[in-house]
């Protein structure tokens, strides 16, 4: 899984080079929908690893895993926060979810 999150950001820096005013609209976009509101960044980031899971985004599930742990989510949480994604998506999101325990793993150790 870290593996993937170091894929993910050489991808920002390619798109910072190739593509940069897009590319720095959606870093601001993500800051500005990340920031605490009405929810907290705890609560933001478990929501975001229920849609990385139903989205079937192995990059978003290693990159929301980590934020949301680094904002103070426990990983039975974060495990909940899987399972309602596999409520919604069945047997695929169930498949994804097991991409949550190996971040997990990776990311607690």
């Amino acid at each position: 899984m870290k593996e993937l999150l170091k894929e993910f950001h050489s991808h920002i820096v390619f798109w910072k080079k190739k593509s940069p005013e897009q590319i720095e609209s959606f870093l601001k976009f993500l800051e500005a929908v990340e920031k605490p509101g009405a929810l907290t960044t705890r609560e933001k980031e478990l929501i975001a690893v229920a849609l990385a899971v139903k989205a079937h985004c192995k990059w978003c599930i290693s990159f929301h895993v980590k934020q949301a742990l680094e904002a103070g989510a426990k990983p039975e949480e974060i495990r909940e926060a899987a399972w309602v994604a596999v409520l919604m998506d069945g047997g695929p999101g169930l498949a994804y979810a097991q991409l949550v325990e190996e971040a997990l793993k990776e990311y607690t150790s």
